[in-house]
């Protein structure tokens, strides 16, 4: 058995690629080779609103969108050192339309995501690859043969049959079927050492609805740790409990035990499973979160949770999966092409993985770091900044992290998590009772950085090619010319004070009628990228008496963030 490309792993990622593959270059051999039969019980049920652009691109939404799993606008929270509950959401509840379903991807869809089961979720986006071309094999276990150090020359299947292929990807999780066996070593740049155990309720109230099956997650934090709640379809909710894995171990409880004991801790779950009835089985795992030291090799790459895992807290291993697996869709037909030209495009992969994960596990700590359950992770925020080349107090650290340590999840954008720059500050000013700042209303004169910088290319994903975005990179810091950052280069080379700054910008959003969002918005989100920009260094604010400042300030009660109101 030959292919072109042999994906290990029929989870979301495997599924992803394979199916991204055959869209674009229905030519390529490529097989898929799943060890258990679909479907089946998998945890991280929980999206944020990038899969659904990926789907789209896949050409299954309308099949998941069928599926009639929840809609998730966002989560409810107990967490931090009050015990009120505040919810953050994908966009303002009073903008969300009641609206037939199923619904195409379009308008507020594009804003929301889904709360899916899994045993569901992954077949139909396995079974689609399949319809695409890709063959898939269920039952089929498979283990690398590796005659030369770092190169996988074959794979073996349980039923005895042998698979030899051009690229070979490890998507089966953090298992690492092939990250194991090639020798890659994994780093876990984290104190947080937690496990999960959790189990599917029947007949569970939700906690809200919305409209026609819209609804917010739950995240309640109790005195050993954190409960999640989320609704899979009108009936069946998974429900979970995260703690450090000292405390279970130090309870002498068996999973069951410490399960059921936690879940009355928390007055609001109590009362939604107050009617429900649970399913027998208590799931657990290690909830612990790594990252791979290296994630392409010569003929090898690994894809999903095999790269690495960030703790559940922020609902983003599907994320994170789903979109290394679309660009490495991309990426290996480049390869297949021409292995020496495109070869920078495997050292991107490698880097953009290590830093979205690593990333992501970051903003884990901070998030634990600010819980009251949690506090002694707080000095460990001044380890994070030592990374960043910053030398800080626990405090002044969790303030950096909070207000623009974390900025480049999404390449042209501002934010992490489902979460701007502006969501990040008001976070931040939540959980630490204080004042968050803007850079920006320091200054009334920007210019542009370059200085000893050095110019790059970044890859740019669409429709099937890729381009090369003009990218700077000084020190750990990188800029890549793309989406809000692209557009103010181009304005700050041309305008210099702040109110020129603003109206150029204005006048600009003004004309794009097809980006489908309020100028005022569009605008926001502009100068949330500047800020960004004069975090980093890569514009520089000076202060010229006489002229106008720009006053951008974080609210206590937002649109998106804000006290529970339901």
């Amino acid at each position: 058995m030959d292919y072109d490309v042999a994906i290990v792993g029929g989870g979301p990622a495997g599924s992803t690629l394979g199916a991204l593959l055959k869209k674009y270059h229905p030519h390529l051999g490529i097989a898929i080779f799943e060890r258990e039969q679909f479907p089946r019980e998998h945890v991280g049920e929980s999206q944020l609103p990038p899969i659904g652009k990926i789907l789209d691109e896949m050409g299954c939404w309308d099949k998941v969108e069928a599926a009639n799993f929840p809609i998730k606008i966002g989560a409810t929270y107990r967490w931090g050192t009050s015990p009120e509950l505040w919810d953050f959401e994908f966009l303002p509840i009073a903008q969300f339309r009641d609206e037939p379903r199923p619904a195409r991807f379009i308008n507020q869809r594009q804003q929301t995501a889904f709360q899916v089961d899994r045993a569901a979720y992954d077949h139909i986006l396995l079974e689609h690859a399949a319809e695409l071309g890709c063959e898939v094999f269920y039952r089929s276990a498979a283990t690398p043969v590796i005659e030369q150090p770092g190169e996988i020359a074959s794979l073996s299947l349980s039923d005895g049959r042998t698979v030899t292929a051009r690229y070979y990807v490890d998507a089966a999780g953090g298992t690492g079927v092939l990250r194991r066996p090639l020798g890659v070593e994994v780093d876990v740049p984290t104190s947080l050492k937690n496990v999960a155990f959790w189990s599917y309720w029947d007949n569970a109230e939700w906690a809200v609805e919305i409209g026609t099956g819209a609804t917010r997650v739950q995240v309640m934090s109790i005195g050993s740790g954190w409960i999640w709640f989320i609704p899979l379809s009108p009936t069946r909710t998974s429900i979970g409990l995260v703690c450090p894995a000292a405390y279970y171990k130090e309870s002498g409880l068996s999973p069951e035990g410490i399960y059921l004991e936690s879940l009355p801790k928390d007055p609001r779950i109590a009362g939604l499973i107050r009617n429900a009835t649970r399913e027998d089985k208590v799931y657990g795992t290690k909830d612990w979160s790594f990252l791979a030291q290296q994630s392409a090799g010569k003929n090898w790459f690994l894809a999903g949770e095999s790269v690495g895992f960030a703790d559940p807290i922020l609902a983003a291993g599907m994320t994170l999966a789903q979109t290394g697996a679309r660009e490495l869709a991309y990426i290996i037909p480049a390869l297949l092409r021409d292995g020496t030209e495109n070869h920078w495009l495997k050292q991107w992969y490698e880097d953009t993985q290590k830093k979205r994960i690593g990333q992501h596990i970051r903003f884990a700590d901070f998030w634990y770091s600010s819980n009251g359950q949690f506090t002694d992770l707080q000095a460990y925020t001044s380890e994070i900044a030592k990374d960043a080349g910053l030398q800080m107090n626990p405090q002044k650290a969790f303030q950096w992290l909070g207000t623009g340590g974390f900025t480049n999840d999404t390449t042209g954008q501002a934010g992490i998590g489902g979460l701007d720059l502006a969501g990040l500050k008001q976070i931040t000013q939540k959980f630490t009772r204080g004042t968050v700042s803007w850079q920006l209303n320091k200054y009334n004169r920007f210019k542009l950085n370059l200085r000893n910088a050095t110019r790059g290319q970044a890859p740019l994903f669409e429709n099937g090619r890729i381009t090369a975005d003009i990218s700077y990179s000084r020190g750990q810091k990188t800029l890549v010319l793309s989406g809000m950052y692209a557009l103010l280069v181009e304005v700050l080379k041309k305008h210099k004070t702040a109110q020129s700054i603003y109206e150029a910008l204005h006048s600009y959003f003004q004309q794009r009628h097809d980006l489908g969002a309020p100028v005022k918005l569009l605008v926001h989100h502009a100068l949330q990228a500047l800020e960004v920009l004069v975090l980093e260094g890569w514009v520089q604010g000076s202060v010229k008496p006489g002229l106008p400042y720009l006053k951008l300030e974080t609210p206590v009660e937002g649109d998106i963030i804000h006290t529970n109101r339901d």
